[in-house]
């Protein structure tokens, strides 16, 4: 099956650093993911816990305006807000959290203000079936985990989580997004990882986070670059299509 441009574009922002090489492959991604002819280009920033939300939208949206080529990166939202401050060519930006898309707004005009299309949770990631019997976050002292590295929201959230449960854990990596962390887990690279709830797939199973240290995550989305065809796109996203694409993977809308 082939892969949309998103998907391509995604891999390219997930898998690099922030930096230099991080801005010329990106911009060399959405120079090259174009479907060509006299398309009208909407390019998308969205954190990779949106992946499957957003893969879902791109394809509807273009289905709908089939004059229009929605190009979509997928990585963490502090690679992506650094990808941006390099000059990255954004129509619209979705983060994880609000503290980063402070950041991006503080440090790149955009059109109006963020709108927070929706909420998440953290919590535990085990392998299916919990072979470790994982039953809260004070088990985590003993297995190999994975988190999301500090800047990134996951990262953050995580921290924020195990410092209220009072327990301290040594990760065996950190990585530059959420997604990463749930796969390590389910490809048995790790015992456990925080991760948010939705990134929770077949392969894993979820272990609840005490209600008293639960975070609530929330998604911001702005406009960057003004045309009426990215207007068309961010009303699309906060409206009854986007909610639906939300709902149907768990997020709680606002």
């Amino acid at each position: 099956m082939e892969r949309s441009p998103s998907s391509a574009v995604g891999r390219v922002g997930s898998a690099f650093e922030t930096g230099t090489l991080a801005f010329v492959a990106i911009v060399l991604a959405l120079a090259g993911s174009g479907c060509g002819g006299d398309d009208t280009r909407i390019v998308v920033f969205a954190a990779s816990s949106l992946t499957d939300v957003f893969e879902r939208l791109e394809m509807e949206f273009e289905a709908a305006h089939p004059d229009v080529d929605l190009v979509v990166n997928f990585a963490g939202s502090s690679t992506l807000v650094a990808q941006l401050g390099e000059g990255a060519p954004v129509d619209i930006l979705a983060t994880a959290d609000l503290e980063t898309m402070s950041r991006a707004v503080t440090s790149t005009p955009t059109v109006g203000e963020p709108i927070v299309l929706a909420r998440n949770e953290i919590v535990i990631a085990v392998e299916r079936g919990n072979p470790l019997g994982i039953e809260s976050l004070d088990d985590l002292g003993d297995t190999v985990v994975v988190l999301a590295a500090p800047d990134v929201p996951a990262g953050a959230y995580a921290r924020s989580v195990l410092e209220c449960a009072g327990v301290d854990v040594d990760p065996a990596s950190l990585e530059q997004n959420v997604r990463s962390v749930a796969a390590k887990v389910a490809l048995g690279e790790a015992d456990a990882g925080l991760v948010y709830r939705t990134d929770v797939s077949d392969d894993l199973d979820a272990v609840e986070v005490p209600a008293a240290c639960q975070i609530s995550a929330e998604y911001p989305i702005v406009l960057v670059a003004d045309s009426d065809e990215a207007r068309s796109f961010l009303e699309f996203a906060t409206g009854p299509a986007g909610a639906a694409a939300l709902s149907d993977q768990g997020f709680v809308l606002p």
